[in-house]
């Protein structure tokens, strides 16, 4: 008897049954969109980020990391070679040869780019130039067989570059705008570069010219093998800039940052197996000798603060799409209750309890809301799509936690937003509505 009333009442309410499944499936399909772009933003907004630069800065042990990140020289004369009768000098540099190992650790996939640089003094038509060698796109062969690509090509992907990059393998250099404009050279140009003692010199040809906005406008950036010979520092690199992704800081991470051996057992395996990038530059330092790993803060604490409010605002948007879903439900379930006012009367007078017709109530309604539930998942799938490709240019995976999410979602707004129509509902008087009172 109750699935055949059933029937008859959704086949009757055929209008008002269809707004409640359409209404459901534009709040569905928002709140699929949002939830699939805000499980899955995390990488896709670390990726963006990488394109601006390194949150990761690998330097010796022995030299102050103060120094480094104020930019501040050393008055040693650091420019001479290392060897066993200096030891001390020696601690001031990383092996060349070490930094593959960076692709080595738990976290290998997540670091994104990385390039060494080791920096000279030199002159160049009698005027001091900074010349830094690095890695322009170098491509490494892992120990495991894999190999990769890296080096200031992709790390350093945003720069203004007038010119062509320049290649690992030959005698080019890229020179800041300020740099070139001070010696009135242009791509194509010929320069020579001299030690200042002028035991080392190197012909380059300009290949481009370099508009960063920063320091780097006033260097001249050249292979890592040239300065390494100019300045008698044989596969030696002064600091390493490492871009990788990473996931946001939290309590966990900030005090394994400052004191790992201060965490549990369970806790220090969290962090570790965790892409924080504290945790990150842990393993870094793990594998390349006498090395100290250091996060760049403005951008590993903007990375974090960018991606919370990010998925802030999708949380948001999500929530406001389901309460006018619930309230929209409200109206036409509430309109639909008081037009079946005559029929719920009836079914009262002949026996029926407030509890049993609610019961059929929301059985259409629920069944209804899950059949427009279900059309708005697909349609959110696609608007997930749409805004994965048109903001961060690649696909949106799908997470398969959205599923019973939506599920719960759908429930909970038909039950809230029909509310309003059963209170309704419980409180009519078979006479009262008979008599048409």
């Amino acid at each position: 008897m109750f699935c055949q009333m059933l029937k008859g009442a959704l086949m009757r309410q055929k209008g008002k049954l269809s707004m409640i499944a359409f209404t459901m499936a534009l709040g569905v399909s928002l709140a699929t969109a949002m939830l699939g772009v805000m499980m899955d933003v995390g990488d896709k907004v670390n990726q963006e980020l990488k394109t601006y630069g390194a949150n990761l800065s690998v330097v010796p042990r022995g030299t102050s990391f103060l120094s480094e990140l104020y930019e501040l020289e050393e008055e040693d004369g650091e420019d001479t070679a290392p060897n066993a009768a200096n030891a001390q000098k020696a601690e001031k540099y990383l092996a060349e040869d070490e930094l593959v190992k960076m692709k080595m650790i738990f976290w290998a996939f997540n670091i994104v780019d990385f390039a060494p640089f080791l920096e000279t003094a030199a002159v160049v038509g009698g005027q001091p130039v900074t010349l830094v060698g690095t890695w322009f796109d170098k491509h490494l062969d892992l120990p495991t067989g894999e190999s990769v690509d890296t080096g200031m090509k992709r790390l350093k992907s945003w720069w203004d570059v007038t010119g062509e990059w320049c290649r690992d393998d030959e005698d080019g250099a890229m020179l800041g705008q300020n740099l070139a404009a001070k010696l009135g050279l242009k791509a194509g140009d010929f320069f020579e570069a001299a030690t200042p003692d002028g035991a080392g010199r190197k012909r380059l040809e300009v290949r481009a010219i370099v508009n960063s906005g920063g320091k780097e406008d006033d260097q001249a950036f050249v292979p890592l093998r040239l300065v390494q010979d100019m300045s008698n520092r044989p596969g030696l690199v002064q600091r390493v800039d490492v871009s990788a992704l990473t996931t946001p800081e939290n309590d966990l991470a900030r005090r394994a940052a400052q004191d790992p051996n201060s965490l549990s057992r369970k806790e220090w395996d969290t962090w570790y197996c965790t892409a924080y990038i504290s945790s990150i530059a842990y393993q870094i330092e793990e594998v390349v000798t006498g090395s100290r790993a250091k996060p760049v803060l403005q951008v590993a604490e903007s990375e974090g603060a960018i991606l919370r409010k990010t998925q802030l605002l999708m949380l948001l948007l999500t929530v406001l799409s389901l309460i006018c879903s619930a309230l929209a439900i409200s109206n036409l379930v509430t309109a639909s209750v008081m037009e079946r006012s005559s029929e719920i009367g009836l079914l009262k007078a002949i026996g029926a309890t407030g509890a049993a017709v609610a019961l059929l109530i929301l059985t259409e309604i629920v069944l209804t809301s899950m059949l427009g539930g279900t059309a708005g998942y697909f349609v959110g799938l696609g608007f997930a799509q749409i805004i994965g490709r048109t903001v961060f240019g690649s696909a949106i995976a799908v997470k398969g936690l959205v599923v019973p999410l939506v599920a719960i979602l759908v429930l909970l707004v038909t039950l809230l937003g029909s509310l309003p129509a059963v209170r309704m509902l419980l409180s009519l008087r078979p006479t009262e509505v008979l008599h048409g009172r």
